[in-house]
């Protein structure tokens, strides 16, 4: 008799917990903040980051102008391929009111800057250290840009590799009338 009893109180007790963690994972699925996915026609999030030279960047400090925001990572070749391009229409569009922001995905200072010298970047590279901004726009495969005008407000979402050609019509696109 002291065995059946035994047995029946593990049973119970090993019961007992699954229905417990089977109440947690409900508890914590139901009340989980819902992360709002961005659109094109939202106000593109806010956020503050750090450039690879010691200088904050505020993105709504870029309203009235056209930016350019692309999330990469120095391991991504799509993102190696793109940054000539991008940086050959930035010197040409700078100064019409389009800015680039590259977001790093919390990569080593050093590793960042290695390759910002090795490219030969001159628009602001950032690191999001925290993925927060990352975060804050859902970013899921690298590279995506997000095309933000002069309003603020996100005119596209674009993942993957982008041509010569589809940058220089982003670029135009966001470009302040």
């Amino acid at each position: 008799m002291d065995k059946k009893r035994r047995r029946f109180f593990m049973r119970l007790f090993v019961l007992i917990l699954m229905v417990a963690a089977i109440v947690f994972t409900l508890y914590s699925s139901l009340t989980k903040e819902k992360r709002e996915v961005i659109q094109v026609g939202d106000i593109a999030p806010d956020f503050e980051l750090v450039d690879m030279n010691g200088r904050t960047h505020k993105l709504s400090e870029y309203r009235g102008q056209g930016v350019f925001l692309n999330f990469w990572g120095t391991w991504c070749k799509p993102c190696e391929r793109e940054f000539p391009i991008m940086e050959k229409y930035y010197q040409g569009y700078k100064n019409e009111g389009v800015q680039v922001l590259a977001v790093n995905i919390a990569e080593p200072d050093y590793t960042v800057n290695k390759y910002i010298e090795q490219k030969g970047l001159t628009f602001p590279v950032l690191i999001d250290r925290y993925r927060s901004v990352m975060g804050a726009y859902n970013i899921k495969p690298l590279p995506t840009t997000i095309l933000i005008n002069s309003e603020g407000k996100i005119e596209k979402i674009i993942t993957g590799e982008m041509t010569d050609e589809s940058i220089l019509s982003y670029m135009k696109q966001i470009m302040p009338k």
